[in-house]
Order: structure tokens, then sequence, then C-alpha cells
């Protein structure tokens, strides 16, 4: 058993995933925009992340725009039949790398078509749709007329399943009254902690959460805690924060990203980390 087997592995969609995956925004440039710095380092990560075990990779369109999409499509294409990419719909970028809604019906119909041909798919294994209400956390309003039109584009065949980012708690139950949700991702890690109990509630309906900014926000005092924890395991704070995910709860699913092939090397060691109740005791009292 590989490192990365050992984070065990959980229901995506009609698949079945193992816990640490990868994340490939941070294969775009500065920003989640433009090409890479080093496109064959990052074709490399792309290819290392896969025969290490990884078999989920979080992709969108939206990230370069179309780079991550490319970089996939031309290190990994033809695909294994355990590999399943999940990619987000829902925002676009501006020619000053800005962030915008594409909410729209003809707006996600053609972002659903450009992921495709991206990645060169005829159907998407899972696409989430992003709410973007506010960019940069979730906020209440009704999802019903973008989740329909995502809807319309299962039903002609060119999605498996659906899933919600950037989401709250009503929007998730709005969701489902129309379709089934195969995950919501959220920012959460173990200082920021608001979906505590909606990861719960998830668990409890077999539905994947996938945290965003797993490694970042926290305080100095935070920090420091964090560190004594990993000096005590021989371990780096980042690779601790990870594997306290991976001891959260059985339904979350690991996407940390990076372009470096020893810092995915770094992170994936997390899968292999036993924490000990004491030390899960002193974790979890950081939470904001």
């Amino acid at each position: 058993m590989n490192i990365i087997e050992k984070s065990g592995s959980y229901n995506l969609g009609s698949n079945r995933v193992r816990r640490f995956g990868y994340g490939a925004m941070q294969l775009a440039g500065p920003g989640v925009f433009g090409p890479p710095e080093d496109k064959n380092g990052a074709l490399a990560v792309l290819r290392h992340a896969v025969e290490s075990g990884v078999n989920h990779i979080d992709t969108s369109d939206f990230y370069g725009p179309h780079v991550t999409n490319q970089l996939i499509k031309e290190a990994l294409y033809p695909y294994s039949d355990d590999l399943t990419i999940v990619t987000k719909v829902g925002a676009s970028r501006g020619e000053d790398a800005s962030w915008h809604s594409a909410l729209t019906a003809k707006a996600l119909t053609q972002a659903v078509h450009d992921n495709l041909r991206h990645l060169q798919l005829d159907v998407l294994d899972v696409v989430n749709l992003r709410i973007m209400f506010n960019v940069a956390a979730p906020s209440e309003g009704s999802i019903e007329e973008p989740l329909t039109a995502l809807i319309k584009l299962q039903e002609q065949g060119l999605i498996k399943h659906i899933g919600l980012s950037n989401v709250t708690r009503a929007q998730i139950a709005e969701a489902q009254k129309f379709t089934t949700i195969a995950c919501v991702q959220n920012m959460y890690n173990i200082v920021h902690r608001q979906d505590d109990s909606l990861i719960d509630e998830l668990a409890s309906q077999g539905i994947a959460f996938v945290p965003f900014f797993p490694l970042g926000g926290f305080s100095p005092v935070q920090s420091t805690a964090l560190q004594t924890i990993a000096e005590s395991l021989a371990a780096t704070p980042m690779q601790v924060a990870l594997a306290w995910l991976l001891h959260r709860s059985p339904n979350i699913l690991l996407i940390p990203g990076t372009s470096s092939m020893a810092h995915f090397n770094e992170n994936s060691q997390a899968a292999g980390l036993t924490l000990s109740t004491e030390m899960l005791q002193k974790l979890d009292a950081l939470a904001t």
C-alpha cells in the first residue's frame, strides 16, 4: 500500500476515489491567470500525482482560463479508467485577471462545452456549480435558475453528476429538491470551521465534502500550536493540518494543490500520519 492509499477512499458520484486527491488550480500562472512559469514542470507534477495513486483531480476551465484543463489533457490523456476529474462552472475571468459571476444558462452551457473540449471528454464526471453571489464566501439566495441549466445539460448526457461550491446549507437543501448532489466544496480547515455541522450532515447522507483553502488563515498563536504538534511527529505544520482533515470525517476529500513535485510529495505524507486522541483534542481547540 502506497502512502496515498493509506488515506482511504470515499464515493464521489458513481466512482470510488482515494481521499487524498490533487487540485490543479496552482498549475496556472500567478493569480491563477495565464500559463505556468514552468510548463514541463506542471506536466510532470500531474503525471507524478497519478503515478503516486491520486485518482481524483479537481480543476476548472476558469483557471488560467483554460490553462489547467489543457495541461491535464496534455499530461494524462488518454485517462486511466479509475481517474475522476471534477470541474466547476459559474465564474469567468476578466482580461485583468478579475473574477466574475457567470451563472446564466448561456454562460453555464458554454462553460460545460469548454470543459469538455479542453479536457477532450465526451462527458464530465462531476461538475460543481460555483455560486458567485459573493466571491469570497457563501451568500444566501436561490440557486434554482443556474442549477436548472446544469440539470438540462446533465439530461443531455454531458454531465454525470452535479456538485455545489461556495454554498450555504439552505442552498444545498434547495438543490436537493431538484437533483442528487454528489459533493459540496466550501472553504474549511483546522481553524475555519463554520461548516462543522454541515460536514456531519453530509456524511450521514453519504455526500463528499471537499474543503478548499485547507492550509491557510492561521493566526500566529494557532500556527505556534500547530508547529508544536508537528515537531512531536517529525512532520510539518501543513502535513498535520491535512492529516487533521483526514481524521475529521470520512467524507472529507482533500485536493491540496501545488506546482512543485517536492511539495506534492511533502503534502502526500499527511496521508500516513496518525494523530493521537490528545493531539486531535488540541487541534480541535484551535478553531476560531
